[in-house]
């Protein structure tokens, strides 16, 4: 009876968006298979802008939904409006990298990125746990297409069959751990399952622990959480340049957001017996990811390390709990944050990348000279992830480790300060390249000597340029003006 009496207009942006991914892929087959087709990202951006608008305009922050099935609330309006124009901003930086690329189907990347969004949106607003792993197989499937679409080139195959073989492994993890659940309330509801977990907890309390376990295990794979980090390094590395933006931006917060919605809602009544475990799971990702980047050369590598850190760091809201919403809105910020950094990082690293024809630091030796927009661009990306003022980042941390104080958890604010100590030798070992001259030495070793010569950098496209500063803006206003946001997030109820 759902079916007949649902308010399907809730789900007007993923139906537009879906409508445009494959509008997108039958124009592509028809005008045939290669060839530069710049037609295909601007449909893109239109569609996932177009999709943003309508989540504003038609959802709005208000609360309801088709049943316990799909819901649409300010947590999900909020979530899906940074995964849509995020995506947005993925997109452009897709459109400089594929034009340099002619092995690359550009009709197909495309449809995938779209796909893989709609999949991130059904998440975000699954309340059951069968709609909830149809949003996260879409969005996986897509991204394995994404990971290995240079086919031809080695590294990318195999970093597409590891994700393939362990996100697999993590997808049934979180599959097993919900058949627990099921088979015990009867229901793949999460309002269901959250009002029965404590006195299915008091009867059964190992097999409510497995299923937890499993799928913390699953989804820890999906945030890229130690102990299940070791295949972003590889996965990125071997990954199209955007489609690494992709994974370490929009769908880590997709994965994030789905995590908060199943422990506030679904574990909720056992806080006291998982929050421990996100509190050490926190702190290990934070330390790991800090220490593994300080070797390393390639700049891909290093953004993965640097992002299972900020990983560590997003998770500490979920540990230290006040108050539901209060907890949200620390999240929400530094999500937002992390997207603007992370996203404006890559568009640099693609544009330098694909000019020096070399992932290794060093591609960043003398940027300042060649392109002082990018260089200082990279800089407030880069002193934002550390957590430096005046950016997002310090008022993101700051607001985290405030609130891990309040809840009790020095120990757990103590390795945040550590971490974030750390993270300056390797974010700034980037930003003193870029200020500096390379010498001749180096310039041979690395073989990028015609990218790292002055003015040899040609001028970005406007995607490129539109990405950066749109980021750079976003970056900087909020560690000026952080009320915006900060007012806005503790004014709302948000499920």
């Amino acid at each position: 009876m759902i079916s007949y009496t649902a308010d399907w207009s809730l789900l007007t942006p993923e139906i537009v968006l879906a409508a445009f991914a494959l509008l997108i892929f039958t124009i592509d087959f028809m005008t045939g298979v290669k060839g530069h087709k710049p037609f295909a990202g601007r449909l893109s951006i239109v569609a996932l802008v177009t999709a943003a608008v309508l989540m504003i305009t038609v959802n709005g922050t208000q609360s309801a939904g088709i049943g316990d099935t799909f819901l649409v609330d300010p947590f999900s309006t909020v979530v899906k409006v940074m995964i849509l124009l995020g995506a947005a901003l993925v997109v452009m930086i897709t459109m400089y990298y594929v034009e340099r690329h002619e092995d690359v189907y550009q009709g197909e990347l495309y449809s995938l990125i779209l796909f893989a969004v709609i999949g991130a949106l059904i998440m975000v607003s699954s309340a059951d746990l069968i709609t909830l792993f149809i949003g996260l197989e879409l969005l996986s499937i897509s991204a394995y297409c994404m990971v290995g679409f240079k086919r031809y080139r080695k590294q990318s195959a195999e970093a597409a069959v590891k994700y393939i073989v362990l996100g697999g492994t993590a997808s049934a993890f979180i599959l097993y751990g919900m058949s627990f659940l099921y088979g015990l309330t009867g229901s793949t509801s999460l309002t269901v399952i959250g009002g029965q977990i404590g006195e299915l907890f008091q009867a059964y309390p190992f097999l409510i622990m497995m299923s937890l376990l499993f799928i913390l295990g699953g989804f820890a794979f999906k945030m890229s959480v130690v102990p299940f980090h070791m295949w972003a390094p590889d996965v990125y590395e071997g990954a199209p340049v955007p489609v690494t933006a992709f994974l370490s931006a929009i769908s880590k917060i997709a994965a994030f957001a789905v995590v908060l919605r199943l422990f506030f809602t679904g574990f909720g009544g056992i806080y006291e017996e998982w929050a421990f475990l996100i509190a050490v799971i926190a702190a290990l990702t934070m330390i790991a990811g800090s220490l593994i980047a300080l070797p390393q050369r390639n700049v891909k590598r290093l953004m993965a390390y640097s992002g299972i850190a900020q990983a560590g760091f997003l998770l500490v809201p979920l540990a230290a709990v006040s108050t539901v919403d209060l907890t949200i809105s620390v999240f929400m910020f530094y999500a937002v944050a992390y997207m603007l950094m992370t996203i404006g990082a890559f568009a640099v690293i693609t544009a330098v990348t694909e000019t020096a024809g070399s992932e290794d630091v060093s591609a960043f030796s003398g940027l300042y000279y060649r392109s002082p927009f990018l260089a200082l661009g990279m800089s407030a990306f880069l002193v934002s992830l550390a957590g430096l003022p005046v950016s997002a980042g310090i008022i993101g941390k700051a607001w985290i480790f405030i609130h891990a104080v309040s809840a009790g958890y020095l120990w757990l604010a103590a390795v945040m300060v550590a971490a974030t100590v750390i993270s300056f030798f390797y974010y700034f070992r980037i930003i003193h390249r870029m200020f500096t001259q390379p010498g001749e030495a180096e310039a041979a070793r690395t073989e990028v000597a015609a990218a790292l010569e002055p003015g040899s950098l040609p001028a970005a496209s406007p995607g490129i340029i539109t990405v950066v500063a749109f980021s750079l803006t976003g970056t900087i206003g909020l560690g000026l003006v952080p009320f915006i946001l900060t007012n806005w997030f503790t004014g709302l109820t948000w499920f």
